[in-house]
């Protein structure tokens, strides 16, 4: 857990939150702002929000016992220390965060990044855009947290409040210029970036279908609308406009709106030159102005990644050289269809992709470069939405040509019951290959792949971690892969290999 900061001299509570009811004091003053009751130290002000695990409501009396000398709530409670009631604890625990930590987005250029897919080499493309231009960027994503200094490794995809309001201080200590957030669905629900005042809000796509099915698309909606409404006076929206869902919300904004597009009319588009296992080539088009670009990631997805960071850059005045350059120089991205080179003599390719949407994308992108079979090795998590694993079956059964299911994360459930899911969506059962163990798994897919094929290996991308019950164990594809690759590529010894 980030140690927070905060300001020496502390907060007027009653002054940040002057619509709130304040009962047993006159006054209250904060240092440090806590919601996880546990993490409560003499003097710390605790405050009550709905998290998608717990009420905090309910641990309000252990963060007393804790020594929380406060506590803001949305109802009235019957407690020894003073209390704040307000109509939204998740807006006001924002504002007390930012304003102890100086209110760094009033001068920071913040950036946030939502949508279904897309969103974390989105936030990293703009971030090298914006280093073309010699702007230091500090980002939040699923990859790490960087204050433009330091990079740690990521809890979640978006920190808690506190602790995106601690990360843009540092951000802002270091001499930042931009605070690139990436914010998922979650994040979206728990007003995770409350308090924070955005320059911009990317919007890459939205889908109905999530690993967790805990909002309706109209949910969702409301969610980015309510996102949008924490923009700057000067702040405007990045939209993808091959996204009919995307498309029904831009009626509803009253600030400005630039658009990209790969299929149809936007202010930037792109042409896709030619595509290849190892890189592709489109012409970027801006206005007026036309730019080759080559990048070494593949598929449409990418392209349209990249056409959201280059209307980031023109619309912060950038011009389209140096929005080249940035695109240019993220040759590969961790996890994210990263192809590994050990001189065998088809592609291996380590991808995220672990909801229908992003599988989808995936495995289209690697058959429109491929000449040989594509093989697939993929599961689905446990613990997750059960009705995705047959939509994962059905395009695995449309777009892989060899498919090996899998173990992910199996968490506490069976991996031969998820498997059959997954099964339940494939037209001919027989087909598939079942091995639980993703090891072997994905040294049998390699072994079997002749020159020209592609082997994608799906669902964990940069993770180096299984979670097999309780217990997280050490698990990274990649290493996996590159090991047997490495190893000459003899057929490995297994016993022998279910098929239904």
């Amino acid at each position: 857990m980030l140690e927070p900061t905060g300001r020496a001299r502390g907060i007027n509570v009653s002054q940040v939150l002057p619509a709130g009811r304040i009962f047993g004091s006159e006054e209250i003053h904060a240092t440090r702002c806590v919601i996880e009751a546990q993490h409560c130290r003499p003097g710390d002000l605790f405050v009550a929000t709905q998290q998608s695990h717990r009420d905090g409501h309910d641990d309000v009396e252990f963060a007393i016992e804790n020594g929380a000398c406060a506590v803001v709530a949305e109802r009235y409670l019957p407690i020894s220390v003073p209390h704040v009631v307000v109509e939204d604890s998740h807006e006001a625990l924002g504002r007390l965060c930012h304003e102890l930590a100086g209110r760094p987005t009033a001068s920071l250029n913040t950036l946030a990044v939502a949508g279904t897919q897309g969103k974390t080499v989105t936030a990293l493309l703009i971030a090298a855009v914006l280093e073309a231009a010699r702007q230091t960027s500090g980002v939040l994503s699923t990859i790490g947290y960087s204050d433009g200094v330091e990079q740690v490794e990521a809890a979640c995809t978006t920190p808690t409040t506190p602790e995106v309001a601690q990360w843009l201080q540092r951000m802002q200590l270091s001499r930042c210029r931009n605070a690139i957030v990436e914010v998922s669905r979650k994040a979206l629900a728990e007003r995770r970036l409350a308090g924070a005042e955005l320059d911009a809000c990317v919007l890459t796509s939205m889908r109905p279908t999530q690993i967790d099915d805990f909002m309706t698309l109209s949910a969702e909606r409301k969610l980015h609308l309510r996102l949008f409404q924490q923009l700057k006076s000067s702040g405007f929206v990045v939209a993808n406009a091959d996204d009919a869902h995307v498309q029904t919300l831009l009626g509803s904004l009253d600030c400005p709106v630039m658009t990209y597009s790969l299929r149809g009319d936007a202010e930037v588009t792109a042409t896709i030159l030619e595509r290849h296992p190892s890189e592709q080539t489109f012409l970027l088009h801006a206005g007026n102005e036309t730019m080759p670009i080559r990048t070494e990631m593949i598929g449409d997805h990418h392209v349209q990644n990249c056409l959201a960071a280059a209307a980031v850059g023109l619309v912060l005045g950038l011009d389209v050289p140096t929005i080249a350059r940035g695109l240019e120089s993220q040759r590969k991205m961790p996890g994210r269809l990263e192809r590994l080179e050990c001189g065998q003599e088809f592609s291996v390719f380590v991808d995220y992709a672990r909801t229908p949407e992003m599988l989808t994308a995936s495995l289209k992108a690697v058959r429109q470069v491929t000449r040989g079979r594509v093989w697939c090795v993929a599961g689905a998590q446990g613990g997750c939405n059960p009705q995705l694993r047959p939509q994962l079956g059905r395009v695995l059964d449309r777009l892989a040509h060899e498919v090996i299911i899998t173990s992910d994360n199996p968490r506490h459930e069976q991996p031969l019951q998820i498997a059959h899911q997954i099964l339940d969506g494939m037209s001919d059962p027989g087909a598939p290959r079942l091995m639980p163990n993703r090891k072997k798994a994905i040294e049998w897919a390699l072994s079997q792949a002749q020159p020209g094929d592609s082997v994608v290996i799906a669902g964990k991308g940069d993770e180096n971690f299984q979670i097999v019950g309780r217990k997280r164990q050490r698990h990274d594809d990649r290493d996996i892969a590159r090991k047997w690759l490495y190893s000459g590529g003899q057929q490995p010894e297994f016993p022998r290999l279910a098929k239904f």
